[in-house]
């Protein structure tokens, strides 16, 4: 008979299996219906997205470590709203926060991996330094927190040397600044904005281009990172214990030379 812990594995790996062909078969309906409506940058974004559908596994076998099933469905799942709901289907537009939700979805994930590379290292036999919980949970935190600031400048230089839209812009009905002040101070000066004229259209507002965007971006990544790094503190103390564990990869290579 089999053992409880294997059926388990067992039942977790068809469950991503199936994900993985759902997701990949909605995909593909996608890219067919992107090629009869000559779209051919959405049919880019398809064939991006199912080359990225087969990266974790390519660096789990090429890196030698163990994806929890958890971690890999959760990416899959964030590569699918990302590029196809959000960017194909406008979700982005449709739903204010659906951002927000993904890039606290990065934070979290970013701060899995930064914490499993170093957590990996702390506890190989061949390296010479050992590292406290606190420790690593910070330098995941930090490691997340640079993702996060490296996308968002990939998204700014998007917009500005490719035309895009990247960092959505927000309408503000007041701002403070400087740089209006009418004795050159360095004291800002408050304005209620009532019109704003742009190339002959008037608007009631003062549109923003990008800098509230990537803010908010920052502070829900922020958000995401804080969260895994206490639950990555406390699986370290109470090692292989905690919800942490379902989102931390593991090194197989180390597994097969602690079973020898």
């Amino acid at each position: 008979m089999k053992e409880k812990g294997s059926e388990s594995r067992e039942q977790r790996s068809k469950a991503k299996v199936l994900v993985y062909i759902i997701l990949r078969v909605l995909v593909v309906m996608v890219l067919i219906a992107q090629i009869f409506n000559h779209n051919w940058h959405n049919v880019m974004t398809c064939g991006l997205t199912l080359i990225l559908f087969m990266m974790p596994s390519i660096l789990s076998r090429e890196m030698k470590i163990n994806l929890p099933t958890a971690l890999e469905v959760i990416i899959l799942l964030f590569i699918f709203a990302a590029e196809i709901l959000g960017e194909i289907h406008g979700f982005y537009v449709m739903f204010p926060r659906w951002d927000d939700m993904l890039h606290t979805m990065n934070g979290f994930l970013a701060a899995a991996i930064g914490f499993a590379m170093i957590d990996i290292l702390n506890r190989h036999e061949r390296v010479s330094f050992n590292l406290s919980p606190a420790f690593v949970a910070l330098v995941a935190f930090c490691f997340s927190m640079t993702i996060g600031v490296l996308w968002e400048f990939f998204e700014c230089s998007m917009d500005m040397f490719f035309g895009k839209d990247m960092q959505k812009d927000t309408w503000l009905a007041a701002f403070n600044s400087v740089a209006i002040n009418p004795d050159g101070l360095n004291v800002p000066v408050s304005i209620d904005v009532t019109n704003v004229t742009v190339n002959n259209m008037t608007w009631d507002k003062y549109l923003d281009i990008g800098l509230y965007d990537t803010m908010h971006d920052l502070f829900v990544n922020f958000i995401g990172a804080m969260v895994f790094s206490i639950l990555g503190l406390i699986y370290i103390k109470n090692r292989g214990k905690g919800i942490a564990s379902k989102f931390i990869p593991t090194s197989t290579k180390n597994k097969r030379e602690s079973e020898q």
